[in-house]
């Protein structure tokens, strides 16, 4: 298995989202929910539309149990994350129980080769040089998730990661981004 990277250039998270967009607004979205999340590709790929909208509008919060760890998860549905699932509903306005990354091969969503397929191919259109994939929404979001002064311990606790050299190791944390912490701090 390839070693893929966050996307740790905000420009590239903004190329990428203004690409899926035009693309599909499917695509667009899982990307949305992936760097809002912090959830793997295949919890990702099991929602459904009354997971995140509620008949009227995008719910509040989204909660799940992770496939890969059994545990309860509930994050909130950022400002960001409602505008793309309002532009998913407007353009496709799906039934309640369809799943929300739907395959147009049935009543199945789109599987994790494909969905790792769309990504990538996206990354490349952008100029991303670093391998990405599926598991880079998630890392992406622990990786901003830090930059932004969150502490590892809880960006370990949202990832269910059992420690935080763990969760370092996995963001791509570098001695660069470390240097940074003290250029900033200034005191």
């Amino acid at each position: 298995m390839n070693v893929v990277s966050p996307i740790k250039d905000k420009k590239q998270i903004e190329m990428m989202k203004l690409y899926l967009k035009e693309k599909s607004k499917r695509d667009y979205l899982m990307f949305m929910v992936g760097i809002s999340s912090a959830l793997r590709i295949s919890d990702i790929l099991k929602l459904r539309v009354e997971d995140i909208w509620d008949g009227k509008k995008p719910k509040d919060f989204i909660y799940l149990n992770e496939k890969k760890t059994g545990k309860y998860k509930r994050f909130p549905v950022t400002e960001n994350l409602q505008k793309a699932i309002k532009e998913y509903m407007k353009e496709y306005k799906p039934e309640q129980e369809s799943y929300l990354f739907f395959s147009r091969k049935g009543d199945k969503p789109i599987c994790r080769q494909h969905a790792s397929l769309i990504l990538s191919q996206a990354g490349e259109f952008i100029g991303i040089a670093d391998p990405i994939s599926t598991h880079s929404m998630r890392k992406t979001w622990g990786y901003w998730a830090y930059k932004s002064g969150v502490s590892l311990a809880l960006i370990m606790e949202a990832l269910n990661h059992s420690s935080i050299a763990n969760t370092k190791k996995y963001l791509g944390i570098t001695q660069e981004d470390l240097d940074d912490v003290y250029m900033n701090l200034n005191l």
